[in-house]
């Protein structure tokens, strides 16, 4: 870009190889780290960029690198060469009391020895040079700093880091912009960078439109990794999930918000799908989607003994989608949000809604994340999500999921001219794959949940086939 300040990055010979042992205690424990369970045995240097020299009372270091994990026996190796994990870390001689839960270690060797390195976006020092990389548009070795020209971003913007992270990690610059950086990154376009901006050159309201981003060019690849989006902050923002739990909590209704969120979801896919192709699922790419649904079923009821009962029930949906695409039914497949709940939307003090999220299932390639599907998978995972809600209350409200249900669906409708619900059969496929998924979830982590997606997988069983 024409304005961008471009800096020379500087390395340090040895530096993984002492940040090693630290980081392999320090990584595991981290939220985002997606090899829970496993030992890590080992790291490679994908890119290390000075942000700032570590010869001063602060230094910045970009750090992206590779962590080697024994492979998952009952799940074949780990593509090689292993995931790759961008830390941002700070150097000091020594850390002020507030930075203690930021630690990493202390250095003994190694070009940085008898320093103290630390997760930087604990510091407010450290995250305001992210953004004022952004905001002068700098380029740094690999690194490139990028934004929106029409957005202005002002200096001197207070950051906070957001605690409350799960795959991720987010900074919120004066109540102005929060930047989500990435932790485990591939190559490739990016889908939370990428369907913002679609949206955004779609003059769609509902998502934020990214202000920067940043991104590497490593040599021999020929796709940069995304590193993190820089969007504007809904400022006194509810997210989605704490509005219906205080709701539910109240006994207060929300079908005026769920029909409203409805009607937002049916906004953006429409945008997305006046942006990007779409394609038609015939009968052979419907069989796949079939089989590949009920292969997921069978993992999970080899994983789960109290699914088994209710495999032959679970089945009928997936053979009815199937059947029915024998007959000749076609249907649309588009970009989607590809991993939506209550939690990736948000409500403004003003009462509008804005989805957010748009990197999918982290668990899945970019190239999944990136393929056309129909928009039911969205509108089955905002439908699983009301009922996670209602079994969250005390005692559980199931019917208020069902209202919920009924008045997403419609304002869904008033939007996109076609209600979910008339298409039993791939709605009912779609909610229960979503469930199946759900069940293997709760079972390997969050055991006392398990009930939850157990009392939708009875209902879903005993639906007979339309």
């Amino acid at each position: 870009m024409s304005d961008a300040v471009t800096r020379a990055a500087a390395t340090h010979p040895g530096l993984l190889a002492s940040l090693d042992p630290l980081l392999r205690e320090w990584l595991p424990r981290q939220r985002w780290f997606a090899g829970k369970g496993r030992p890590v045995t080992g790291f490679s240097l994908v890119a290390a960029t000075e942000l700032l020299p570590p010869g001063g009372t602060l230094g910045l270091i970009h750090l992206l690198a590779r962590a080697h994990q024994p492979a998952v026996p009952t799940q074949g190796a780990l593509p090689h060469p292993g995931d790759c994990y961008q830390i941002v870390i700070g150097v000091r001689e020594a850390l002020p009391p507030r930075l203690a839960p930021a630690l990493i270690g202390h250095l003994e060797e190694g070009p940085l020895a008898g320093r103290t390195v630390y997760e930087a976006l604990h510091d407010p020092r450290a995250a305001a040079v992210l953004l004022e990389a952004i905001r002068t548009r700098t380029r740094i070795g690999p690194l490139r700093f990028e934004g929106d020209p029409r957005q202005r971003i002002r200096e001197g913007l207070v950051p906070r880091r957001v605690t409350s992270e799960q795959s991720n990690s987010s900074v919120i610059y004066g109540d102005t912009f929060i930047l989500k950086l990435l932790r485990r990154i591939v190559p490739g376009t990016n889908p939370d960078l990428e369907l913002p901006l679609v949206l955004s050159d779609e003059g769609c309201p509902r998502v934020p439109a990214p202000a920067g981003w940043l991104r590497a060019d490593l040599d021999g690849l020929d796709d940069p990794y995304v590193l993190g989006v820089l969007q504007p902050y809904v400022r006194g923002a509810t997210d989605g999930w704490e509005l219906a739990l205080r709701e539910l909590a109240k006994g207060e209704d929300f079908t005026a918000e769920a029909r409203a969120l409805g009607r937002a979801t049916a906004e953006v896919h429409t945008a997305l799908a006046r942006a990007l192709p779409t394609v038609t699922l015939g009968h052979t790419q419907v069989r796949l989607l079939a089989d590949g649904m009920t292969e997921r079923l069978d993992v999970a009821a080899q994983a789960v003994p109290a699914l088994r009962p209710y495999v032959p029930g679970l089945y009928s949906a997936f053979r009815a989608l199937a059947d029915l695409a024998a007959e000749g039914h076609t249907w649309t497949a588009q970009r989607i949000h590809g991993d939506l709940h209550l939690g990736q939307c948000l409500r403004s003090p003003s009462g509008a809604w804005s989805l957010i999220d748009f990197e999918g299932e982290p668990s899945k390639s970019l190239a999944e994340r990136r393929m056309p599907q129909p928009v039911v998978r969205d509108i089955a995972g905002m439908l699983r999500s009301f009922d996670y809600a209602a079994h969250s209350a005390t005692p559980p409200a199931p019917e208020w999921a069902i209202a919920c249900r009924a008045a997403y669906c419609t304002g869904y409708a008033e939007i996109a001219g076609r209600d979910p619900r008339t298409d039993p059969v791939l709605l009912r496929a779609y909610e229960t794959d979503k469930a199946v998924y759900e069940v293997l979830y709760e079972a390997r982590h969050r055991p006392d949940w398990l009930p939850v997606p157990m009392a939708a997988i009875r209902r879903l069983s005993a639906d007979a086939a339309p």
